[in-house]
């Protein structure tokens, strides 16, 4: 009698199956629909190859299309077909791989050609032809799992440097492996790669797969601008042409409300060579849109016994090697000014913790002065490269919303549950979709020097903000690695009218900068104890957020934020006493009004308050004037008709309060 093994399924049922059957087998065994819908295998924490063999006892599932899981996968395979088919099309001797991971949407492939070949975007519909031949042709993926010199020598000779790069990236010990493309017949190679895996079974499993080549950018190797240039490729890829579609109209979408052409269309902001790039400057309108969000802030700060402080533009170099920003974040800040070795040795400030930190030490705290909540919009500095600046989404000189929490142990956890709160409701102002990602230290950064402090005091802390998470309900991921030098975060992470997502608002427990400046208050006891800070900055950047929110809104900014709220036409100049008249009645209400009162006909007005996405027009004729009526147009409802001048003045009050229901 044959052995046998048992594995167990996700229903909590067990399946009996002959020793050395595979996951392919398991899915045969199952049924005929599983089998032909089957991709891969989870087997404990690990997703694997069909062709597996399985583990007796083993917990196990079938990954298929229909899952997050398998269109991942699906998404990997499809970037092996694309870097199979640029080889086929322009030559395999030519052609050097880089990388093909997946990303959100999709994937993308790096490449290098012998021959200098450029790229062009008409190459891409030849590119998807081609691959749609390969997933035709049914080519099974086979793994081969290869000696780590052998693989070397293997790209060596074929002089690839990148697959060489990678050869030697892989620590001792770890399994190396390559994929083969394996035509149906021969069996010979059609295409080869270095690759973890798992993949679909064979490229005729992605015919059910909808993608499309978007664009080719240029990517440094590795990120490093000192490795080559290569050419990258981006493709979307879903399971439904439904769902490609979307995403493609998405980004054309995209293109439309791009901020930097909206901004300039608004008004909003503006960037001039003569002051340097990454350095915005806000018109009136832009400014206007930033104090409705930063009063609001300010406001809720007030609520929640936030302190305001103001705190300089530059530091001396010494206060931030004593927070460890000048030894862990000296690339990205402004060069030095001044002798590196003199006292007087200054630098623009790249973070407000440590000016914050001054003013807690400003004087002795007790214990009942904490918790300690001390905020200010301070502006910052990057030394960003010129190369990665894009608009008001990566800039040199930005706002932060700033605040540091000062608290004793037992405040902690309330505290920062507090800011999480605080954070949602900011966020939840854009009618956006809010998760968290909460970056950890992780294994990686032992040793390394990439992270300040003691490994308890770091694991105490991600405890602590996982918890709250918890607490709060609020949907995360743990993210190894993406610490704060200084301790771990929780970053917010938003979802716009595009399905893009952003991050913005940010919070971290900090227990290492309150003892790298010796921070203490006089505990209860009389003794001296060390506080804990919490960093925290519900909208980030300012300019970040005022980028993504063009975009998420068009323009077409909610009647709270709009620079412009009503704009006021009248019809004929005998009608502007009466349109300065009702401006001035707005204007008492708190209401942000423009008279348009060009001595031209009323049709290019509308025109020009519609282009401006201004939220209402009030047309103003000699009857309106007569009767004390305006003619109202809205950009959300279109034309409202005739009311009242106090019908309109409660709407517009009604609406504004909308905002702040939302935020009690």
């Amino acid at each position: 009698m044959s052995a046998s093994i048992e594995v167990k399924l996700p229903d909590g049922s067990a399946r009996s199956l002959p020793e050395g059957a595979t996951g392919a087998d398991l899915a045969a065994d199952i049924g005929p629909g599983l089998a032909a819908a089957a991709l891969a295998l989870r087997m404990g924490e690990q997703e694997l190859d069909l062709s597996i063999p399985l583990t007796d006892g083993a917990q196990v599932a079938i990954v298929t299309s229909t899952s997050d899981e398998g269109l991942e996968l699906m998404r990997h395979s499809t970037a092996h077909v694309m870097a199979q088919a640029v080889m086929d099309l322009f030559g395999k001797e030519q052609v050097r791989l880089g990388i093909g991971p997946t990303i959100k949407n999709g994937f993308y492939y790096d490449f290098d050609f012998d021959d200098d070949r450029r790229l062009r975007e008409e190459d891409l519909a030849a590119i998807e032809q081609r691959m749609a031949e390969i997933i035709a042709a049914d080519q099974p993926f086979v793994r081969e799992q290869v000696d780590p010199a052998a693989a070397l020598a293997h790209w060596e000779s074929r002089g690839d440097r990148y697959k060489c790069d990678l050869i030697r990236g892989i620590p001792a010990g770890e399994v190396v492996s390559f994929y083969h493309n394996r035509l149906p017949g021969t069996g010979d190679d059609a295409f080869v790669d270095l690759c973890r895996g798992p993949h679909v079974p064979s490229t005729g499993s992605l015919a059910g797969v909808h993608f499309k080549l978007l664009s080719i950018a240029g990517a440094y190797w590795q990120g490093d601008e000192h490795n080559p240039m290569m050419q990258r490729v981006y493709a979307a890829c879903f399971a439904t042409k439904k769902q490609l579609k979307r995403h493609l109209n998405n980004l054309e979408l995209a293109l439309k409300r791009d901020h930097r052409k909206l901004g300039k269309q608004l008004r909003l902001f503006h960037f001039s060579d003569d002051v340097g790039p990454g350095l915005p400057l806000w018109l009136p309108r832009g400014t206007i849109v930033l104090d409705a969000l930063t009063d609001y802030l300010k406001a809720e700060q007030v609520k929640r016994g936030y302190l305001p402080v103001s705190t300089p533009h530059i530091g001396r170099k010494s206060l931030y090697e004593t927070s460890g920003h000048w030894q862990n974040y000296h690339d990205s800040m402004f060069p030095l000014m001044g002798d590196a070795d003199s006292h007087d040795a200054f630098c623009l400030k790249p973070m407000n913790c440590p000016h914050h930190i001054q003013i807690y030490k400003a004087e002795l705290r007790s214990y009942r002065d904490l918790p300690l909540r001390l905020a200010e919009f301070g502006t910052v500095y990057r030394w960003e490269k010129s190369g990665e600046l894009g608009g008001l989404k990566r800039v040199r000189g930005f706002t932060v919303d700033d605040a540091h929490l000062f608290v004793t142990p037992d405040q902690l956890f309330e505290e920062f549950c507090g800011v999480v709160d605080l954070v949602r409701q900011a966020l939840g102002l854009f009618g956006l979709t809010v998760q968290a990602r909460v970056g950890t230290r992780g294994d990686a950064g032992e040793g390394t020097g990439k992270f300040v402090g003691e490994a308890p005091l770091w694991q105490r802390a991600e405890a602590e903000i996982i918890e709250a998470c918890q607490r709060m309900d609020l949907p995360h991921t743990i993210e190894e690695g993406e610490a704060a030098f200084y301790g771990p975060k929780l970053d917010f992470v938003i979802t716009d009218a595009l399905d893009r997502e952003w991050q913005l608002g940010t919070a971290q427990v900090d227990y290492n900068l309150p003892e790298r400046f010796d921070l203490l208050y006089a505990a209860k006891d009389g003794t001296r104890q060390r506080p804990i800070m919490i960093h925290r900055a519900p909208f980030g950047s300012l300019e970040r957020l005022m980028g993504v929110l063009i975009e998420h809104f068009g323009g077409a900014f909610p009647l709270w934020m709009a620079p412009v709220q009503v704009a006021l036409a009248p019809i004929s100049d005998d009608q502007v006493p009466g349109t300065r008249e009702l401006a001035a009645r707005l204007r008492a209400r708190g209401l942000r009004v423009h008279e348009d009162l060009a001595n031209e006909p009323i049709g290019p007005k509308i025109k020009r308050a519609r282009l401006e996405k201004t939220p209402y027009v009030g047309i103003l004729g000699a009857r309106e004037i007569r009767d004390s009526t305006v003619s109202v147009r809205s950009r959300d409802a279109g034309d409202l008709g005739v009311m009242p001048i106090e019908a309109f003045l409660d709407r517009l009050e009604a609406e504004l309060s909308e905002r702040t229901r939302a935020t009690t």
